[in-house]
């Protein structure tokens, strides 16, 4: 049998097989003949750069720098000590004692407190040659070192007092409405404590209520650094007009109506501050008995270890425990009145037979005793019977009089003055 030729792998493609190749044929050139376009259209044009070598001087080599010269001021922070003020000036320990030696002031310089300003004048290689601090709000001391010798000048310093003057309505609350009227807190507590014979800020007071304040402010160095006061002021409340002139009798500074009697009693009416009125005076249902019995005096909630102040001028009559009132404080102000505080947390510093005067502290609110929260249980008594504290009348003290009234009239005409100015004003602007 003849020998037969295998078909060659030529032989054996199909026409789909030959319409494949010429396809992929064709775009093989394709992409030969685009390619490079791309490659020439990405490239960017070199331009002829002529280079040019230049010398550059080297910049100076940097120093260290040295401490500053000159009066350097340091400002004392909380829980700093003068050891460690002297150390952060790299002045030694040995320099401060010579210092604190010559100069006499122990308490401004061991008793540090925040803020507190100190110089230090620095030589140029940072040897000590003054150093300057405030011995008191008054008294300026500059130590200058002259080698082993420690010159001290003491100055005095300039104080100034301007008297400023506002008013302002009561919309929301007396801290609140008095510092928009450019009031500090202190002056704010101030005119509470001058009125609070007569008016009880938590409970009398309203709005549309109206004050005017005729303070000091201290200035120093032309800066303000603190309030020297209330000089006068008056305050409206519920329509009754109170005013409050300031005078210094029989050397202590007080305060006075525009008649020239003392604003303060006898007795406080409110022996505790900024407390609420939780529980008045007279019949009630008992909170804890459940049944109905005289209340014999008021209730002041407040929070637990809040001062509680004596009503007035007194002998301590009781300090103890006693039934459904816990731990209270009786105390005898004569001619027959008394005044009784209850559920105290703890009492004050005073036992009994012991004086105390009007506003110490006799014990603190709490909660002993027949109570379901803190509060102050206070009576007023009168021959030993239980008066309503906040009706009863409290007895005034006597006005000035002769000459004494005549040097009042004198030393409050400029508060008056400036105070009717400010109602004048208002009055104006209320049109």
């Amino acid at each position: 049998m003849p020998n037969r030729i295998a078909p060659s792998a030529l032989n054996r493609w199909s026409h789909q097989h030959w319409l494949l190749a010429g396809l992929f044929a064709f775009l093989g050139t394709l992409l030969i003949a685009i390619v490079p376009g791309f490659a020439n259209a990405m490239r960017q044009p070199v331009a002829n750069v002529s280079q040019t070598t230049m010398a550059l001087p080297l910049p100076p080599s940097a120093k260290p720098a040295g401490p500053a010269s000159g009066w350097q001021f340091v400002h004392v922070r909380s829980g700093q000590t003068l050891g460690a003020v002297f150390a952060e000036q790299h002045q030694s320990a040995a320099l401060m004692n010579r210092l604190f030696e010559a100069s006499g002031s122990a308490p401004a310089l061991i008793h540090l407190r925040e803020g507190q300003e100190f110089a230090f004048n620095l030589g140029a290689d940072n040897l000590l040659k003054a150093f300057r601090y405030d011995r008191d709000d008054n008294t300026r001391v500059e130590l200058t070192i002259d080698h082993d010798q420690i010159r001290q000048t003491v100055t005095p310093r300039q104080v100034e007092h301007r008297i400023e003057v506002t008013a302002g309505t009561i919309t929301s609350s007396l801290y609140a409405d008095g510092a928009k009227a450019g009031l500090s807190s202190a002056a704010i507590n101030e005119m509470a404590n001058i009125f609070k014979y007569d008016i009880d800020f938590v409970e009398d007071l309203r709005d549309g209520d109206q004050f005017q304040v005729v303070y000091d402010d201290v200035y120093r160095d032309g800066q303000r650094v603190g309030n020297g006061g209330i000089v006068g002021a008056t305050f409206v409340n519920r329509g009754k007009r109170f005013t409050a002139f300031r005078f210094e009798h029989n050397g202590q500074v007080e305060y006075f109506d525009d008649t020239g009697r003392p604003l303060k009693k006898t007795l406080l009416r409110i022996p505790i501050e900024f407390a609420r009125l939780s529980s008045t005076f007279g019949m009630r249902e008992h909170p804890i008995l459940g049944r109905m019995r005289m209340h014999k005096g008021v209730d002041y909630a407040a929070p637990t270890g809040t001062p509680i102040m004596a009503a007035g001028d007194a002998r301590v009559k009781f300090v103890g425990w006693k039934n459904g009132y816990g731990r209270c404080v009786e105390l005898d102000h004569g001619q027959g009145r008394s005044t009784f505080y209850g559920h105290m947390s703890a009492w004050g510093k005073y036992s009994v037979g012991q004086h105390v005067n009007q506003g110490a502290v006799i014990g603190y609110v709490g909660m002993t005793g027949l109570a379901t929260g803190p509060h102050l249980h206070y009576e007023f008594r009168v021959n030993e019977q239980q008066v309503n504290p906040l009706s009863v009348t409290m007895p005034k003290p006597e006005p000035l009089a002769g000459s004494e009234l005549v040097a009042f009239r004198l030393a409050t005409a400029p508060a008056v003055a400036k105070m009717q100015m400010i109602e004048k004003n208002t009055a104006v602007a209320l049109r």
